[in-house]
């Protein structure tokens, strides 16, 4: 028989409704959720451990639940609960998720108790391969709603993550390949993500240009083209937050990767690049990432920012 961590009665004031008068008006939402521990690690193994590392924060848990909850509109619960079910996968070790989102005081004439959906999925299923990069889950609570521009999205690992909780996702790329791939994927799982083709370096002549104050959010992952950095700044909105890693200097130096050296920040260079833009996190290291598909989580030297235009 599986272990599972389980949390009842998870209650938060949410907007969720069919119309927008409906969601306008917070009302009381109630999460009942089981996590089943992966088989192997199960819970016994854990508890032989007794450290909170090699478990399921339930209070992490909570905590991401009531972010999405309290943070995000949405029509239908059905929506809501397919979001939790997403970011359960993608930051949980979890091999299997079993939800309960209900109105607890629905709107509906006769209704004395609550109204609700259940949700049972399994990792299998749900997850997405590769996962998203560590650094953008880590501080995805202090992005701003809205559109999102990822750019050179290869794979479309960070576009499927924010998409599941909701944000309007605009990829590029020039793999045309990997474009169908992603959109194909998209399709399947009703996701409000689009994707382009676009060769960012076709002309050394031409500067990159984006639309001025088009996005919330602007996600770059292991790509550096100097260029294009003003045309990124303007792309933002007020209060839009850009989120970027790549490899250091440090990394051709130690690994020869990328294996010229142009592909690779010097130190503090971001900061220098992104100047004007007011630094909510900013760190220089070697870190256990994933830069593509084909690679696990393994160590590189990486610049990671994350900064909000004023």
């Amino acid at each position: 028989m599986a272990d599972h961590l389980i949390i009842e009665r998870l209650e938060f004031q949410g907007h969720c409704g069919v119309t927008s008068t409906e969601r306008k008006v917070a009302q009381p939402i109630g999460v009942d959720l089981e996590l089943e521990y992966p088989p192997d690690a199960p819970l016994t193994a854990v508890a032989a451990a007794d450290n909170i590392e090699r478990a399921m924060d339930y209070a992490r848990v909570a905590e991401r639940i009531l972010e999405i909850g309290r943070g995000q509109e949405c029509c239908l619960l059905e929506t809501l609960a397919e979001r939790l079910c997403s970011v359960l996968f993608a930051e949980f070790p979890a091999s299997r998720v079993r939800l309960w989102v209900r109105k607890l005081a629905p709107p509906v004439t006769g209704v004395k108790g609550s109204v609700g959906v259940r949700l049972d999925r399994r990792r299998a299923a749900q997850i997405i391969e590769p996962a998203p990069a560590k650094f953008l889950m880590e501080h995805v609570h202090l992005l701003p709603k809205g559109e999102v521009l990822d750019v050179a999205a290869g794979r479309g690992r960070n576009a499927l993550y924010l998409a599941s909780l909701g944000y309007r996702v605009e990829g590029i790329d020039r793999d045309e390949q990997a474009l169908a791939e992603l959109t194909a994927t998209a399709q399947r799982r009703r996701l409000n993500l689009t994707m382009r083709y676009v060769d960012l370096e076709a002309d050394p002549n031409v500067l990159p240009e984006f639309p001025k104050e088009r996005y919330d959010v602007i996600l770059v992952f292991f790509y550096l083209y100097r260029p294009l950095f003003p045309a990124l700044l303007q792309a933002l909105r007020p209060g839009g937050v850009l989120v970027y890693e790549t490899f250091l200097i440090d990394n051709h130096l130690r690994h020869q990767h990328p294996r010229r050296k142009e592909f690779c920040l010097a130190h503090n260079e971001l900061l220098r690049l992104t100047a004007g833009l007011r630094v909510l996190h900013y760190e220089e290291g070697e870190h256990h990432t994933a830069w593509d598909g084909a690679h696990g989580s393994e160590p590189a030297f990486t610049a990671r920012l994350l900064a909000r235009k004023e």
